[in-house]
This record gives C-alpha cells, structure tokens and sequence, in this order.
C-alpha cells in the first residue's frame, strides 16, 4: 500500500489509529503490539497478498536464529549459527533481486542454457533483510536481549518503516515497544506527526510526481537511441536529481510523522544532503542509516581504517560498491556505487592532505566551490543510477558536455539578437535555436524552484527543532531556521498545515510508487 493513496489516508491510517487508542486504554501492551502487527501485515498484504508466507518465513527463521544465537553468544557455535542466519537472509535476496541478472550474464559467459523466468521481487525485502541481518549480529555481540516473539514482528514490520527505511536497529525499537502499554493518542503526537505526513505528502505529490514528467521522457529517450541536446540531457538530469530528493525525503518525513502519532520515535534518515560540501558529508545526510548500516556491518568487519592506507581506501571502494548493487540487479547500480567510493577516497585522500600540511579552513568561496563540485558528482551518479544501461548513460552524459549539439528552445533568436556580437559568437560556436522534442517550456521554473527550497530553505529537523521528531538529534553546520519559520500547532501553522494538506490531497489524483519501493 502506498502512503500517498486515499485508501490508506482515509481507509486503513483512520482504523489503525483507533485500535491504538481503544486498546491503549486496556493497558495491555500485548493487545497494543499485536494490533500494530496486525495492521502493519495489512498495510503489506494489500500490495501483494502472496508475498506475505514469505515475509512470515524470513521473520519466523531470522527470530529463532536471534534466540539461538544470543543464547550461544561468545561461544563457536554462536559464531556458525550467525554465518548460517546471514547465508540464509542472502540466499533468500538473492533468489528473488538477482537470481535472473547471475543467469543473463552466466549464459553467454559459459554457454549455458539456464533459463530466465520472471521472479516477482518481493516488496521491501532488501530493506527487511538488511535490518534482520543487523539484528542477527547485535545478537552475537550480545546487544541484542531474547525479544518477546510479538516485538521481534513489530521491530520488523512497523508499516512506517516497513518498505523503504529507515534501517533501525533491535535497541533503538524494543525498549519503545516495551513502553506501549502506557502509550494513548495524544494531541501533540497527533500534531507532530500530521505535520510532518504532511509536509511529506505535498514534496512527493507536488513536487517530485511533476519532476518526473520532465525526468522520464529524456531517460526514455536516451534508452531508445536518440541522441540529446545539452539543455535537454541536463534537464532530465537535474529532474531526475531534484525528483529522487524530494521523493525520497518525502518518503521520510511521512514515515517519520506516521510513527510520531503512535508515539514512537525513529531514526533520523535524510539531512539537507545537496547542502553537503564533500561527497562524505553527502552520505551523513543521504539514507543516513543505510550509511550506518553499510559502516557498522560491512566496512568495519572489513577492517575499517585499521589496515592502513591502501586497505582502507580498498573497503570503501567494496563497501560503496555492495552498496550500489544492494540497490539493483544491474551493472550501472554497481557503476554508481563505485564512483561514490572513488569520490569517497579521493575526498578522504585530500582532506588528509590537508590536515598533513596544516591548511586553514575552507573560506566562503572554496566552501561554495566544494559544494557546486558535490553537486555535480551526484549529478553525474544519478544519470548512471537512473539509466536503463550503459548505452542510456552515455547518450545523457555525452549529451550534458555539448557532444550532440547546443539547441535553445524557439523563440530564443531575440535574445541573442539582443547580445550584439556576443549574440553572434554564440551561433558561430554552434548554439542555434529549434526545436526541443524533451525540454518543457515550465520546466526551467520548476528545476529554480526545486533548487531554491533545497539550497535555501530549512529542512524538517530545522522547521521543527523545539519538538522531538528523532531518535537522535543530528547536529549539522546550518544555520539555524529563522523564528518564523519554526513550527508550532497552533495559528497560522495549522491553517498553512491544512491548506497544504487540501493542496496535495486534490492533487492526488494518481498514487505512485516511492523510487525506493523498487529496491
């Protein structure tokens, strides 16, 4: 079910919400918990009713692994029993998300005729499994406690976080759970929480859904063969950029907001990342526990940077890239992720460089440039990310450096006229003026007004500071939102709030996938 449709706004949020606070009154926090299992199994069921036995099964094993292995902690077997919990949740990923990308591309390597059947991909495993995984190894270094069987399928579950993150940890959840008992509806959580939905709601409905209509044909196009104009490949680039940023932090915000109205807390998942000045800053604030999860569970276990210098640099290049094909079955995920870990070691690279020769601190204008140099890598790894291929990959970037020619839309002629010479400079370089098959003529406003609220305006942490929205706090080098700009429930916020809420909901007129649902 997605969180942006009418039948979860007005259908199973409204039921979900009064089962809490029915059975909260009973002080039963087995009743609690179990209602919330319930739900949650809804919320995923009505996607696809058949993949609920195998989300079942990967709950029932990865649980009595925990049990298992947590009672052998610090003994061999302990060690064996948490090599087999982990093959398993591999195994069964591997199966659904890449069985038929190793069989495509192990066919004409060894002559082999296996054949490649459609495997539906289950929904959310990849984020289900990493967070059982994690589970797994919290309870071989003994920070994982025995749950109770009813709070080991809620930590899992959770509908707020079930399908795209964030990645929580077995300790950030259980003791919430523990407390539920006590937990009632209460007007703050209710407010917090809507307002955050809210805010949600309207960057995925009205501002990454209009995106992607400028993002989607040059993709297409770029998949089909035809070659594109420089304005036209940067256009669906930077859509492309702007779409997946606000598609994704909405997505937060409203699983943010969901568990803030039954009074639980996640973890903090996405931070203004196009305002970082390094690509390592970037991915502190891009799927932030993704980031924690990839540390914690793949690069440090690779020995981190206590191996020396080549070897650190080594596990981040296979951190970022097992990272990259944990987001897809294809080589240009796996492309992607590289060259964030290429970026990730030169960045590494320089600033021990810095620190070598005792260099000062950044001024305003290098700060700007090392922001403006980020942003463009990013650009640049989301072409790769976004492509069908390589082939597509190629038509876009080529075209991003001029390759096939700089066209400004008709109409334009009276603005070199304007230049003078300079005007006719530019026509002897090759800008003409035609007609542009992938560039809209709304299209330039939108991409300013899509840079304009990310490189200026506060993020939701910001905007709601005097409340607790987060597990944690994350302290960031922004400057702080100005007075009238920080939320309060009550005034003008409200009626902003719910005619905000009447906007996104009119708008709503086709649900659509969140981009992270696909992996």
């Amino acid at each position: 079910m997605l969180f942006n449709s009418y039948l979860f706004i007005f259908g199973l949020l409204p039921i979900a919400l009064l089962g809490f606070a029915v059975l909260g009154r009973s002080g039963s926090n087995a009743l609690v918990t179990g209602w919330l299992v319930l739900v949650s199994f809804l919320f995923y069921g009505l996607w696809n009713p058949q993949f609920i036995p195998i989300f079942l099964f990967s709950i029932l094993c990865n649980y009595f692994f925990g049990v298992w292995i947590s009672q052998s902690a610090g003994q061999p077997i302990g060690r064996l029993l948490l090599g087999l919990g982990i093959t398993f949740n591999l195994l069964l990923l591997s199966y659904y998300k890449y069985f038929n990308f190793l069989t495509s591309n192990l066919n004409p390597l060894l002559d082999t005729p296996w054949p490649i059947e459609p495997i539906a991909l289950p929904l959310a495993i990849s984020f289900f499994t990493f967070q059982q995984i994690a589970y797994l190894a919290d309870a071989h270094r003994g920070l994982a406690r025995d749950p109770k069987f009813i709070h080991y399928c809620l930590f899992v579950t959770f509908f707020p976080h079930l399908i795209a993150g964030p990645i929580v940890h077995h300790k950030e959840m259980m003791q919430q759970f523990d407390r539920m008992r006590s937990f009632t509806l209460q007007a703050d959580h209710l407010a917090i929480g809507l307002t955050l939905f809210t805010i949600g709601l309207f960057k995925k409905v009205i501002i990454a859904d209009k995106l992607a209509q400028y993002a989607i044909p040059v993709f297409s196009a770029a998949h089909a063969g035809a070659d594109l104009s420089l304005l036209e490949a940067w256009g669906g680039a930077l859509s492309f950029t702007f779409q997946i940023y606000f598609d994704f932090s909405g997505y937060s915000d409203m699983a943010i907001g969901l568990s803030r109205m039954f009074g639980i807390l996640l973890p903090a998942n996405f931070y203004s990342p196009y305002k970082a000045g390094n690509i390592i800053e970037f991915w502190r604030r891009w799927h932030m526990t993704l980031s924690r999860f990839l540390r914690d569970y793949l690069y440090i276990p690779l020995g981190g940077n206590q191996k020396g210098f080549l070897r650190r640099h080594l596990n981040l290049l296979i951190t970022m890239a097992l990272g990259g094909f944990w987001h897809g079955a294809a080589w240009t995920f796996l492309a992607w992720g590289l060259l964030h870990g290429v970026c990730l070691v030169i960045n590494h690279a320089f600033q021990a460089i810095r620190k070598r020769w005792s260099m000062p601190p950044a001024g305003a204008g290098e700060l700007f440039l090392s922001r403006l140099l980020t942003f463009l890598c990013v650009v640049v790894g989301w072409v790769l990310f976004r492509a069908e291929d390589f082939d597509s990959a190629r038509r876009i970037l080529s075209g991003m450096i001029g390759m096939h020619g700089v066209t400004l839309p008709l109409g334009a002629e009276i603005w070199l006229h304007r230049l003078g010479d300079a005007g006719q400079l530019l026509t002897r370089l090759g800008i003409a003026c035609g007609e542009l098959h992938y560039w809209y003529k709304d299209e330039a406003w939108r991409l300013l007004l899509a840079m304009v609220i990310v490189w200026t305006l506060p993020n939701t942490q910001q905007i709601m500071r005097h409340h607790t929205i987060v597990l944690e706090k994350v302290p960031r080098p922004l400057e702080p939102a100005p007075a009238w700009m920080i939320w309060s429930p009550r005034g003008v916020w409200a009626t902003g709030m719910g005619a905000v809420a009447l906007y996104a909901l009119f708008s709503l007129t086709n649900a659509t996938e969140f981009l992270y649902y696909q992996f």
